[in-house]
């Protein structure tokens, strides 16, 4: 029988990739509208499409600070071995996303076509940086981290590879789905035709990456291949692929037949099917090749003492998410206010 000191980090564990997989989700596509400001010049859409994001952008953030916050204070160990191995993605994410943010607010109250022409640069510059970092952060942590005696002993550039730098433009083709498939769904008449077309393109750009990834990945460290292709895992690992084919199949003709809402909703099944597959390749690692989450977990005490407040914090965040996403529903049009 196992004991708490086994079964609490499995706990912590999915909270964890609970917690991350919310944040891609919620703020994955209001980076992609933000992303999306590149190719859409038109001052009244690109008002529309701050509108549609605008009541719940900043607080999708909170799932990011819940990640790291646990990572802190549950699994000590990774915290202490991956800010370094990542220090300067970190930073650069964590700029970009300060100066989106004050753009978002800035652009609201420029007074000329020039300083707005400005803060809308700032805003999509600043989504797309955040985004790269993101995927480049989670290639470099998938391509493995050099650890000696449970501490990092790596370089500081270790990180940024020809594979990071591919999970990075993925990253960046995927938000920007979500945030085509969101306008599809938020917006109507010319913006969500445009919208509808810009998420057949990049569908089938983030397939092409999904198979890239997913091809390059099991060859990075010997375990992830095994993952994979030994028996008898490739009965219950099968299914993963065959669902991201199946969801995209099921994605195309709801964008060819005027879906609204399921071209959205298929697009966040491929982003939790891929982190599904990279949980499959890199289990029990938390910082692969090397340690695994029982060897970077704080005491069980700590351990014990973090969960009770966790217990009352997520479905009360939960609760304010799903109440703030339902009461801003509906068609957002260029009337509907905060420009």
């Amino acid at each position: 029988m196992h004991d708490l000191s086994y079964w609490l980090p499995l706990v912590w564990a999915a909270i964890v990739v609970f917690a991350i997989s919310t944040y891609v989700v919620l703020d994955g596509f209001d980076l992609g509208v933000g992303m999306l400001f590149a190719i859409e010049k038109t001052p009244n859409h690109r008002n529309i499409m701050v509108n549609t994001i605008a009541p719940v952008w900043d607080g999708n953030e909170t799932w990011m600070v819940l990640g790291g916050a646990v990572l802190f204070g549950v699994f000590p160990g990774g915290y202490s071995t991956l800010l370094p191995a990542f220090y300067i993605p970190i930073t650069v994410m964590l700029l970009s996303l300060i100066f989106r943010g004050v753009s978002f607010e800035y652009r609201s109250l420029a007074h000329t076509d020039s300083q707005k022409k400005f803060w809308n640069s700032v805003f999509w510059i600043g989504s797309a940086i955040a985004t790269f970092c993101q995927g480049a952060i989670l290639g470099g942590y998938v391509q493995g981290i050099s650890v000696t005696n449970g501490v990092f002993s790596g370089h500081a550039l270790d990180w940024l590879s020809p594979f990071s730098i591919l999970c990075g433009l993925s990253v960046m083709c995927g938000y920007a789905l979500l945030g085509a498939t969101w306008l599809v769904w938020r917006t109507s008449d010319e913006l969500e035709e445009k919208s509808r077309n810009w998420a057949k393109l990049l569908s089938v750009a983030m397939f092409l990456c999904i198979v890239a990834v997913s091809a390059w990945t099991p060859f990075l460290q010997a375990p992830y291949l095994r993952r994979w292709i030994v028996w008898p895992n490739i009965i219950f690992v099968s299914p993963v692929p065959v669902l991201v084919l199946v969801t995209g199949i099921v994605m195309w003709r709801s964008l060819q037949k005027g879906g609204v809402k399921s071209p959205f909703f298929c697009a966040i099944i491929w982003f939790l099917l891929s982190l599904l597959g990279l949980a499959i390749t890199i289990w029990p690692y938390a910082v692969p090749p090397s340690l695994k989450i029982w060897d970077i977990a704080s005491p069980v005490s700590s351990q014990i003492f973090e969960l009770v407040g966790t217990a009352f914090l997520i479905p009360i965040t939960l609760a304010y998410t799903l109440y703030s996403y339902h009461i801003f529903r509906g068609k957002v049009t260029k009337s509907d206010g905060y420009h």
